[in-house]
């Protein structure tokens, strides 16, 4: 039975198929509840997005006024030691936090992080993002721009899956 509260699926915020993501159960719930939270506050979410530098955030969200947040989605203690990218994020978002499930042991993760403990359902803000030095309007335009080819690109391929293939090739 599916609950009534749940929105459909959309193919622009979830992660492609092929992401990391989505071959880990508990990464997908936290991505689900943090997406729907994000949502719910005005931001709009992509999962598993690129940046410049070619790291991959788990979430990218934008606001009405243009600040980035990027969030990191730990799904259990292994990945949190297996995987140190996360410093690099920094000077590519406003905002930075990670994502765990309210059972994750939150004492180990870095006291300048924000954080958001989530579920399948929904998320809250425990601890605010530390205040990060601003993007620079060159940098800021670049992210957001490729914010918004991201998204495009991904809702086209949900109206043919055939278009991934073809911007992949053309390299959009």
């Amino acid at each position: 039975m599916t609950d009534p509260h749940e929105p459909p699926d959309s193919g622009a915020i979830a992660p492609s198929p092929d992401a990391p993501l989505s071959s880990d159960p508990v990464a997908l719930e936290i991505l689900r509840g943090t997406a729907r939270m994000l949502i719910d506050a005005g931001l709009t979410p992509i999962a598993e997005f690129t940046l410049p530098n070619g790291r991959r955030a788990d979430i990218a969200a934008l606001d009405r006024t243009g600040i980035l947040t990027i969030i990191e989605i730990k799904s259990s203690l292994a990945d949190f030691r297996s995987d140190q990218k996360w410093p690099e994020y920094a000077e590519y978002c406003d905002r930075f936090f990670f994502a765990v499930k309210p059972d994750f042991p939150r004492e180990i993760l870095p006291a300048a992080c924000g954080l958001i403990l989530a579920d399948r359902y929904g998320a809250e803000i425990l601890r605010p993002a530390a205040p990060a030095p601003p993007l620079t309007a060159a940098r800021r335009k670049v992210l957001t721009l490729r914010f918004a080819r991201t998204a495009s690109l991904r809702l086209a391929a949900v109206i043919d899956p055939g278009l991934k293939a073809r911007s992949e090739a053309k390299d959009i």
